[in-house]
This record gives structure tokens, C-alpha cells and sequence, in this order.
């Protein structure tokens, strides 16, 4: 009877160990899937984060110029035309920094990406383009410049709300695609 006690207490034992072990490498597999969960949640953060700060600085970029397009459809009703022409110019001038500003800022977006808000943003900049010859005609007197200049403004706009919805469902969807295939 003492050698089955013997041996009931070993089988015991060794069982002990063997759960024990079980168990410890299930809580450091469960304790590294978790790490790892973590670690990319964090990172889709980021990137979201990231993201969601360029598409930001494209937005209110637009708006700037948006409301310097304004400014100018103002300025063209001044009857003085050497007051108009030089407040035309200064418009050009601040026009063209703005229009550094927003490139750079589409390159930003270019980065962060993905691909089709980076080519929304690039098809925003391309839509400043008109405006701005229009802008130019516009200092130059040209015949019809004034409304060539306005009819630019819609379809800048439509190239704003375009980015913007590309833009919102690319946001979206961060969270649902794992970021490293960006």
C-alpha cells in the first residue's frame, strides 16, 4: 500500500508540473497576443491621428483660399482701376503663398496617404490652377476675365468636397484595415 502512496503522490506531482507549465506558457502566449494587440491598436491610432491632422491642414488650406477667391471677386468691383489692379496684385501674391502652403500640405497627405485621398488632395491643387490664370487675366484687363474667374470658384469647391468625403471614408475605414499595407 505504501508503494501505490508512493506512487499516487509522484503522478500527482508530476501532473502539478505539467499543468503549471501548461499554464504558464497559455498566460505568456495570451500575454504576448495581448501585447501585440495593443501594439498595433496603438499604432492605427497614430496613423489615424496622423492622417486625420493632414487631411486637416488640406481643409482649412482650401478655406483660406476659398476666401481669398472672395476677396478678389470683391476687389474686382472697385471702379478705380489702378486701385483695382493693385489690390488685384497683392491678392496674386498672397494667393501664390497660399497656394506653397497647400502644395505642401497635399504633399503631407501624399505620405500619410492612402492613395485616393492623396490623388483628391493632388486634384484639389490642380483645381487652383484655373483661378488663378483667370486672377492674372484679371490684372491684365482681359475682356470676360472677371467671369472666367467666377466660374472657377464651383468647381474648386467641388474639388473641396470631394477631398473631404474621400477623405472622411478613408478615416472610416482606418480602424477596419490593419495599417501596415497602408
Amino acid at each position: 500500500m505504501a508503494d501505490n502512496t508512493l506512487w499516487v503522490g509522484v503522478l500527482t506531482a508530476g501532473t502539478a508540473v505539467v499543468a503549471s507549465w501548461v499554464t504558464s506558457r497559455g498566460t505568456a502566449r495570451a500575454a504576448r497576443i495581448q501585447a501585440e494587440a495593443a501594439a498595433e491598436s496603438q499604432h492605427v491610432d497614430r496613423l489615424r491621428a496622423a492622417r486625420r491632422s493632414a487631411y486637416v491642414g488640406v481643409i482649412e488650406q482650401a478655406q483660406r483660399m476659398g476666401d481669398m477667391y472672395w476677396k478678389v471677386t470683391d476687389v474686382a468691383g472697385d471702379p478705380d482701376a489702378a486701385d483695382r489692379r493693385g489690390a488685384l496684385t497683392d491678392l496674386r501674391l498672397r494667393l501664390r503663398d497660399e497656394y506653397a502652403v497647400l502644395r505642401h500640405r497635399v504633399w503631407v497627405v501624399d505620405l500619410e496617404g492612402p492613395a485616393e485621398v492623396a490623388e483628391a488632395a493632388n486634384r484639389l491643387r490642380r483645381s487652383t490652377s484655373d483661378n488663378y490664370r483667370a486672377l492674372n487675366a484679371m490684372i491684365g484687363d482681359e475682356a470676360g476675365a472677371e467671369e472666367r474667374f467666377n466660374a472657377c470658384y464651383a468647381p474648386f469647391w467641388q474639388a473641396v468636397l470631394a477631398f473631404v468625403a474621400i477623405a472622411r471614408e478613408a478615416l472610416r475605414g482606418t480602424a477596419a484595415v490593419s495599417p501596415r499595407g497602408r
